[in-house]
């Protein structure tokens, strides 16, 4: 079940850098990012309600809120590098180099996180890193 959430998020994001590349055409990065975490927050926090889950806020305990103040601040930080790409470049080479992501996530998962890899994961990562540089540094024919 996990690969099809995994799916759809990877298929939100594709249309996400899409629509983002025309947002961020006539603005500052920063403003539509802006723009797009108000509505984050709002949805996000609409979810929780909506499933009932608000009062699990109360019951985060210390460590926990430290790690993910950390991953959102960190995340605000990927964004904000994303949409300056996007301002940059064109979308399908910023969103292909930034999937180099999985390679940083696979190590930090086997250091911080303790995790095993197999050899398919190792060639997988290669395979995946090569052709985002692939794409991401191809001269273009115009």
């Amino acid at each position: 079940m996990w690969w099809m959430f995994s799916l759809l998020a990877a298929l939100s994001a594709a249309v996400v850098v899409t629509l983002s590349k025309v947002g961020v055409k006539n603005i500052e990065a920063s403003v539509a990012f802006a723009v797009q975490s108000v509505l984050i927050v709002a949805v996000a926090w609409g979810v929780v309600a909506w499933q009932g889950h608000l009062g699990q806020v109360a019951q985060i305990d210390r460590r926990t809120w430290l790690f993910l103040v950390a991953a959102g601040v960190i995340t605000c930080l990927s964004s904000l590098f994303s949409f300056q790409a996007l301002k940059l470049g064109l979308a399908s080479r910023t969103s292909s180099f930034d999937k180099i992501s999985l390679v940083f996530s696979i190590l930090l998962a086997v250091f911080f996180l303790k995790e095993k890899v197999t050899w398919q994961v190792v060639v997988g990562a290669v395979l995946m890193a090569g052709g985002a540089v692939l794409i991401a540094f191809t001269r273009s024919n115009d």
